[in-house]
């Protein structure tokens, strides 16, 4: 059943099964495993077992549904969804495509087992990687034993044995197709699962170590340290799991008040009592982003709600504070990589952006 849900600002949100988000408004972005994303609009988010999901706003409105473990994975080919590689694992969804019955509610009732065959042949029509269904086979069953053993003591050795073993060059597919190594998928794996159990328990930074398939402790604290810019103690802190700061709720509800008219770093610290040098720090340390990225996506996604509701560029550079109609285009299309007409024109004729 797709259930329709109002998240909090800041708020983790912990996946406990294979899980489907359709976000139907809101502002700001999301954060996925300690990433910040912003271009969720019109899309279908798969999140896995394991990971959890923050909203930056408090204004989301969102769709989820939760697929049975033994449901999504009787076909391999659902890792495509859910087994992330690089970023997010999506599809595109405006209306009149084939998921638009269910996530409207016209369907007459919910069947899991469609909706995750209609996102596989949408995500393979959208076919993110320019592979064939042979070469993701293989790339993910390289993901797969590293989601799996990554807590291991894996070698470079072991890891290209793992990555060679069907007969086909894995590790050269994952570098041409990715942009990465497998080595690297697999230091970010550690990393990821460290930080999660540096700030969602009381392990050590021993335990941490070990368990996520570091054999030295010390070494682990200098790989950290070198990722995050912080010790696993401080990184701990910094991120505020239990929510005692209200400092990012403070920030975003200044951003949303104000991004229309202020866009000047020195207004938002003045606001938050603090020097331009130090809310920069607090706002990276915190949200791992910029002051100056939230402040543009924010303008973003106002522009976007602006240009459907057919205001003319003109009104939404003046109400956005441009001095000039071809300043705020040319702002638009070096955010999105389209001028505001042709978002406008996309959203008309109901054409999907490939990846």
């Amino acid at each position: 059943m797709v259930q329709l849900f109002n998240p909090e600002l800041n708020k983790v949100y912990f996946i406990n099964q294979y899980t489907l988000l359709h976000i139907l408004s809101g502002s700001g972005g999301i954060q996925v495993d300690f990433k910040n994303y912003f271009d969720w609009e019109d899309k279908v988010i798969y999140l896995e077992k394991g990971q959890y999901i923050k909203f930056l706003s408090d204004d989301f409105h969102v769709q989820k549904m939760e697929f049975p473990s033994k449901t999504v994975f009787e076909n391999r080919e659902v890792r495509v969804l859910f087994k992330h590689l690089i970023s997010l694992g999506y599809i595109d969804a405006l209306e009149g495509s084939p998921l638009e019955k269910y996530l409207s509610g016209k369907a007459s009732q919910t069947d899991s087992m469609e909706i995750i065959d209609h996102s596989l042949e949408q995500w393979f029509h959208q076919n993110p990687f320019n592979a064939s269904k042979l070469e993701y086979e293989s790339i993910f069953d390289v993901k797969e034993s590293i989601d799996q053993l990554f807590s291991t003591h894996l070698t470079s050795l072991e890891l290209h044995d793992l990555a060679n073993g069907n007969g086909m060059d894995a590790s050269r597919l994952i570098k041409e197709k990715l942009g990465v190594t497998a080595r690297s998928m697999l230091e970010e794996k550690r990393m990821v699962e460290g930080k999660k159990k540096v700030v969602f328990t009381d392990c050590s930074v021993q335990e941490v170590c070990f368990d996520v398939g570091f054999n030295d402790p010390a070494y682990f604290n200098r790989v950290f340290k070198k990722r995050t810019g912080f010790t696993p103690i401080e990184f701990r802190d910094h991120f505020d799991y239990e929510r005692k700061d209200r400092f990012v709720e403070n920030l975003m509800e200044l951003i949303r008040l104000h991004h229309k008219n202020e866009h000047q770093m020195e207004f938002y610290a003045g606001k938050m009592n603090l020097s331009v040098k130090a809310l920069a720090k607090k706002t990276k340390d915190k949200m791992h982003d910029t002051l100056g990225s939230l402040i543009r996506n924010e303008l973003v996604g106002t522009s976007k709600k602006m240009l459907q509701q057919e205001m003319s560029i003109k009104e939404i550079s003046l109400q956005l504070g441009f001095e000039e109609p071809k300043h705020f285009s040319a702002f638009f299309k070096h955010s999105t990589g389209e001028t505001p007409s042709q978002y406008k024109n996309k959203k008309v004729q109901g054409i999907a952006p490939f990846l």
